[in-house]
């Protein structure tokens, strides 16, 4: 049972833009699964399920590249536990850390490879991203901002 409910959220994350664990509940649902929140989130832990960004600064569930889902785990684990608040200024985004943190969470959205940083500079607790133009430095915020959130 547990195989084939692992067999059909890859399937549903593959089809279906899936941004919340409840997202994911439902469809299971429907698919004539009966499961909890509880169970859901550990599937996603056994499946080593990432958050991907997406282009309206949301992030979704998604399966991570071979050899790296521990990697992508980690950047974000380390990204999402330093990170204070985010805000954008021009094409530049200020990520305010909490102190000594904010050099790997720079190397996390470094990792990220996203099309719209051109690069980062990290002091001790502050992050500056530079993005290609004013509305990407504001979509990036939102993203950071979602993933922040669960979202």
């Amino acid at each position: 049972m547990k195989k084939k409910r692992h067999e059909l959220i890859l399937r549903l994350i593959t089809e279906n833009a899936v941004t919340t664990q409840d997202e994911l509940l439902e469809l299971l649902k429907k698919n004539g699964y009966n499961v909890t929140q509880a169970t859901v989130s550990r599937d996603i832990k056994e499946l080593k399920l990432i958050k991907t960004p997406v282009k309206n600064g949301r992030s979704k569930y998604s399966v991570g590249s071979s050899g790296s889902d521990d990697d992508n785990a980690k950047f974000y684990s380390i990204f999402s536990q330093s990170v204070i608040s985010v805000a954008a200024a021009g094409n530049i985004c200020a990520i305010k850390c909490f102190s000594g943190t904010a050099n790997a969470a720079a190397a996390a959205v470094d990792a990220m490879k996203l099309e719209k940083v051109v690069a980062t500079l990290a002091g001790d607790d502050t992050i500056f991203v530079l993005c290609h133009s004013d509305s990407e430095a504001r979509e990036f915020t939102l993203q950071i901002k979602a993933m922040l959130n669960g979202d």
